[in-house]
């Protein structure tokens, strides 16, 4: 049964649900991938049907939210920019008004966190940021889920963004916000984060550096990204200049603390933001934290469509 419009939850940023609400999903997740790992068959979205939008292609997302929807139970629609009107020959609203009366479920790759607001606006079911240029919400839960597989609460906590004030930037700042820790970014100049973009309140939560290893000093956590995200790829030369300092290496990671993690959403360029030292290297949960994607996505998908289980 649909729910009655105005009723969806959706998620399209991390400040969409409060502290609380990760507290549950982070369980679920643990008990979801459980049974996952021991082959037990837990299939609670029988009948239920998740449309993928993408506007930006992607690996990671679509493996992952494609899976996780058929592990469940599920089944999946695989639309590309190609395949829909998404905002072309047909407004935005009339896409969603459509396509939520035809689907339980909707994941939107694109590029303007205004479309995905408006779809989400008109829509009669939940909508599931796969990314923005924005805002990045769902790899942030699967990279704060890893971090708590491997070293418990994130709360007070110290994480270090080396690189790009892009939207994985953006994402870690709001959930510094929702989730009580701090996040230190280095990015070169003329790449900061706007805060007023990251859609927070509360500037306590992140402290900026020059140098990106006075950023790694003290982390329990240092992540980055590629320095050219999809979309900017004009830039791409002049971002390998300007970023040649903000390659995250070993020097960086032996003035965190002595157990600091390192994370990458992937894909990954060893020897431009990383060396494949640290890429491949023991305190690197780059695997994890990719197949991780699948497990916090089953656990937001069944909250958004079915509410708390138990």
């Amino acid at each position: 049964m649909k729910p009655a419009p105005g009723l969806s939850r959706h998620f399209l940023q991390i400040k969409d649900l409060r502290a609380e609400e990760f507290s549950y999903l982070f369980e679920r997740t643990r008990i979801i991938k459980s049974r996952f790992k021991n082959y037990e068959r837990y299939q609670p979205l029988v009948d239920r049907t998740l449309a993928m939008i993408f506007e930006k292609a992607s690996t990671r997302t679509r493996v992952s939210f494609e899976a996780g929807m058929y592990q469940m139970g599920g089944s999946v629609v695989h639309l590309t920019t190609g395949d829909t009107h998404l905002g072309r020959a047909e407004p935005v609203e009339d896409t969603a008004r459509v396509i939520s009366r035809m689907c339980d479920l909707v994941m939107i790759r694109t590029y303007e966190q205004a479309k995905i607001e408006r779809f989400a606006a008109h829509s009669r079911v939940p909508v599931i940021n796969g990314l923005t240029n924005e805002y990045h919400p769902c790899q942030i839960l699967a990279d704060i889920f890893t971090f708590i597989e491997h070293r418990g609460s994130i709360q007070g906590k110290t994480v270090a963004w080396v690189g790009d004030g892009n939207n994985m930037a953006n994402t870690w700042l709001q959930a510094a916000e929702v989730l009580g820790f701090t996040v230190h970014i280095s990015t070169p100049g003329g790449y900061e984060v706007d805060p007023a973009v990251a859609g927070i309140a509360d500037r306590s939560c992140y402290r900026v550096f020059d140098h990106p290893m006075q950023a790694c000093e003290g982390a329990h956590l240092v992540t980055t990204d590629v320095w050219t995200s999809m979309g900017y790829e004009a830039q791409n030369e002049e971002r390998r200049k300007a970023f040649v300092d903000w390659c995250v290496d070993d020097e960086m990671m032996a003035v965190a603390q002595g157990d600091a993690l390192f994370m990458h959403c992937l894909p990954a360029h060893r020897g431009e933001e990383v060396t494949a030292e640290v890429l491949d290297g023991p305190q690197s949960v780059v695997w994890d934290e990719a197949e991780n994607r699948m497990h916090v996505q089953k656990a937001l998908m069944e909250y958004l469509l079915l509410g708390r289980i138990g």
